[in-house]
């Protein structure tokens, strides 16, 4: 059990979860996906309910009525009528039942009709996992990316108040000018400003990601700041590619919208079929006033048999619906060929972006050993007053953003990771 499930309403505390525990209170709590698993749900029972079309129509019927007099126009209308003696109340009941043998294969169409929604069903909710959880990692680096930021202005400013110590320091002895103290000073001021930043930053992104994944909004959440996975080095664009193909949520649903308009196609043909069933139905009445002569007592009747009809008029009233169905269908192909050139363009993209994120990483390392070589050099020249306080200050502010930008790096490096993982379908 994750830590979430824990500690639901201990909110005094920080709370620390990894990205995995991340995702599975996304998966269990968040709203989005909880809709998505309601519409598979709701796709499952009509794909029962067309399943059950194969079992026979079975009703029971009930009837109460008052009989009329019956005149006999015996000597014709104008003339008065004998009256025919009736019993005034009438009774039925009885039960009739019909068994559809062939019509046309709809039912069967139906049945694939509602098994390829439920298809579908299912990769939207997929897709919405897959969205969802790249969203909960954006936003969980975004946050862990903060945290690290506020580490390194945490350190910064220790440095900085030991710096300017030194610097009063100086000046008190006259090596030093006032001036270089209250640039010193203003640039601490900055950075403590930026940790307010950083602070309201941090408290932004805890409240989106606790939303994200269900939990109480005034939660902080603290994540991982190191990260134990390496970042896996990408193969090759084909094999990327081919998972895609197998894999992808939106090539999936595009394939199953194809089949649906299939199945339109055929089902408007169908509609030229003859229909045949079995039928029974069997009734007790009272009285006898179905046949002559009439019999003031109860009787039952029963038929069985084969029902059979032909729509004649849907050979002239099919026609253009069975063109509109071919025209939608010739539409969703071409759709469907677009979205795996979509597919394709968004591999291609993340694939190439997290090979370039990669390679920001080397650069950012680099530049923080030349960044902390030089910094080394400006202090050693500044306190031996062969440099400007600018400069010192300069070289801070370079280290402390090569720091930032391995730090971003490292971010951005995993972000497209998880960006192309969702591409093909793996996330």
């Amino acid at each position: 059990m994750c830590v979430a499930a824990q500690q639901p309403h201990d909110t005094s505390k920080p709370l620390h979860l990894t990205i995995e525990q991340i995702w599975e209170q996304a998966e269990l709590n968040n709203k989005r996906i909880a809709m998505s698993r309601l519409s598979v749900e709701s796709s499952e029972e009509v794909w029962k309910d067309a399943k059950a079309e194969r079992l026979p129509e079975i009703n029971t019927t009930g009837t109460y009525a008052r009989v009329t007099n019956m005149p006999v126009y015996t000597d014709g209308y104008f003339h008065t009528p004998e009256q025919f003696p009736v019993l005034h109340n009438f009774y039925k009941v009885g039960g009739e039942a019909y068994f559809n043998v062939y019509n046309g294969n709809k039912t069967n169409l139906e049945i694939k009709k509602g098994a390829t929604e439920h298809a579908i069903a299912e990769e939207q909710k997929n897709l919405t996992v897959s969205e969802v959880k790249f969203n909960a990692a954006v936003c969980y680096l975004d946050l862990a990316r903060s945290c690290q930021f506020k580490e390194l202005i945490a350190k910064d400013i220790a440095d900085q108040e030991r710096q300017l110590a030194h610097i009063q320091e100086l000046q008190k002895n006259g090596v030093v000018l006032k001036s270089d103290v209250l640039r010193a000073t203003l640039k601490l001021s900055r950075q403590k400003m930026g940790m307010v930043q950083i602070d309201n930053d941090i408290a932004i992104a805890s409240q989106k990601l606790a939303l994200m994944i269900g939990t109480d909004e005034h939660q902080l959440i603290l994540p991982d700041t190191v990260f134990s996975a390496a970042l896996l080095p990408p193969v090759t664009y084909d094999e990327y590619l081919a998972v895609a193909e197998k894999n992808a949520h939106e090539y999936k649903i595009s394939a199953g919208e194809t089949e649906l308009r299939m199945l339109a196609l055929k089902q408007v043909k169908a509609t030229v079929s003859p229909k045949v069933g079995i039928f029974a139905d069997y009734a007790f009445s009272y009285p006898q006033i179905q046949f002559y002569p009439y019999e003031g007592a109860a009787y039952g009747l029963g038929m069985y048999g084969v029902k059979a009809a032909f729509p004649i008029s849907s050979f002239y009233h099919n026609k253009h619906k069975e063109k509109a169905a071919k025209l939608q269908l010739e539409r969703q192909e071409v759709e469907h060929r677009e979205t795996g050139d979509e597919v394709r363009q968004q591999v291609n993209e993340a694939y190439l972006r997290y090979k370039e994120s990669l390679t920001r990483i080397d650069v950012a390392q680099t530049n923080i050993t030349q960044a902390t070589e030089n910094l080394r050099i400006v202090n050693n020249t500044y306190f031996n007053q062969l440099s400007l306080v600018t400069d010192l200050l300069d070289a801070d502010t370079q280290m402390l953003q090569t720091r930032f930008d391995l730090v971003s790096a490292n971010i951005a490096a995993r972000v497209r990771y998880y960006q192309l993982q969702k591409a093909i379908g793996n996330l």
